[in-house]
């Protein structure tokens, strides 16, 4: 009788080595295109020349606050009402444009939001913004 030879169960493999080197090329790849990409995104460009160009006019921003307790405070920093307009026209740059926001608390007094407005007025700013959120 003729007997055939029995083969040899194979396991499976799985070869890391190649996976390795398929990781580390994506990497170089997205790291040469990236170093590559980013200093492309800002548009070098040469704008068209004119007769009269305006300027443009760097804003100097000023937050002023307003808590319950009736304090006043310049970009964080607490002030009384009576220092406010010598804070701003201190801080204020006559070559920027002086852009003042008003943040107040909803229980703040209404006091204390006319005598920001006259400290507005004594420093010489001629308009400002409140902060509100909608309803």
């Amino acid at each position: 009788m003729r007997t055939w030879p029995e083969k040899k169960e194979r396991h499976a493999r799985i070869e890391i080595i190649p996976m390795i080197d398929v990781m580390m090329f994506l990497l170089v790849f997205f790291v040469l295109i990236s170093i590559n990409v980013l200093p492309a995104l800002g548009l070098k460009i040469k704008p068209p020349t004119s007769a009269a160009p305006d300027q443009l006019v760097e804003r100097q921003r000023v937050t002023i606050g307003l808590d319950r307790d009736g304090k006043a405070f310049i970009d964080g920093q607490p002030v009384a009402f009576a220092d406010l307009a010598a804070r701003i026209t201190a801080s204020s740059d006559p070559n920027k444009k002086l852009v003042v926001t008003i943040a107040g608390d909803e229980g703040a007094q209404l006091q204390s939001l006319v005598e920001v407005l006259d400290a507005l007025k004594l420093a010489g700013v001629s308009n400002a913004s409140i902060v509100t959120r909608a309803k």
